[in-house]
């Protein structure tokens, strides 16, 4: 997808919201657990509660990876039920050179054809080059998490006084372009948000944490919107499991509403 198409949705919807499909079959509702085709059925009707106030989804293939082939299927079956005016994640975060990277671009460029796909930075440019060879496909790369092993490695000072992550967004942003380069940042780091923003002011920022992690979309809004949106904000259980009972549909459809109700003030 271009990033006009992108922008368009988002201005069209007033909205930046991305509702990630990491669907576990131990938590959807019971009646759907005992049907062979549940995870399949429960994605599709969030899809459709969900797909007039999303602008993107974001798969987490580790879900879908871990039930082996038939795990494959589902996430295939699911991505192409997706409307095709709407952003595509994959959210496998690769990260290998050469050869390795390229066939995992085909992977979920070509062969689970994907807007994009999440990429560690970890071994340099070999390894996120090959994702951006790919006309209207993107490399969303991991920049600042909020998971609390980001302190490991992210936040540690360099020898000009900057952090590793600055020096990260610097690097990878010179590498690719506003239209095919992403980055994610974790929303409940929203106190460095504007500080992001100096370093990558035109980039998309993929924003995780909101809802359950504890982020706030006001904040997040206040601190990294741009004049054509620049953030996709991701909530996956404050809005996939708003509800466990056969209504989940509709909880889901309250909740991505409401998600999308708190944004659109910014527009």
């Amino acid at each position: 997808m271009h990033r006009n198409e992108l922008v368009a949705q988002i201005k069209k919807k007033k909205s930046v919201l991305c509702v990630g499909l990491d669907t576990d079959a131990r938590k959807i509702p019971q009646h759907l657990q005992n049907d062979p085709n549940g995870i399949l059925l429960f994605n599709k009707a969030i899809i459709d509660a969900t797909k007039d106030f999303a602008v993107a989804y974001k798969i987490n293939t580790a879900f879908y990876e871990a039930m082996g082939i038939k795990g494959w299927e589902i996430m295939q079956e699911t991505l192409a039920y997706i409307p095709n005016d709407i952003f595509t994640i994959a959210d496998a975060k690769r990260g290998d050179i050469g050869n390795t990277a390229t066939q995992y671009a085909i992977t979920f460029f070509e062969t689970y054809p994907y807007d994009s796909v999440t990429v560690a930075p970890y071994m340099g440019a070999d390894s996120v080059q090959p994702f951006l060879a790919f006309e209207n496909k993107w490399a969303i790369v991991l920049g600042l998490t909020s998971n609390p092993g980001s302190q490991d490695f992210q936040m540690l000072p360099l020898e000009d006084q900057s952090y590793l992550y600055e020096r990260v967004l610097k690097t990878v942003s010179s590498w690719g372009t506003i239209e095919n380069t992403m980055f994610v940042i974790g929303a409940t780091r929203a106190d460095q948000l504007q500080n992001v923003r100096k370093i990558i002011p035109n980039h998309f920022l993929l924003i995780p944490g909101v809802g359950a992690q504890g982020g706030d979309v006001a904040t997040v809004c206040e601190h990294a919107l741009t004049e054509d949106g620049g953030i996709l904000i991701n909530v996956s259980r404050g809005i996939i499991y708003a509800g466990d009972q056969e209504d989940f549909a509709s909880k889901a459809h309250d909740a991505a509403k409401m998600y999308q109700q708190e944004m659109q003030p910014f527009f």
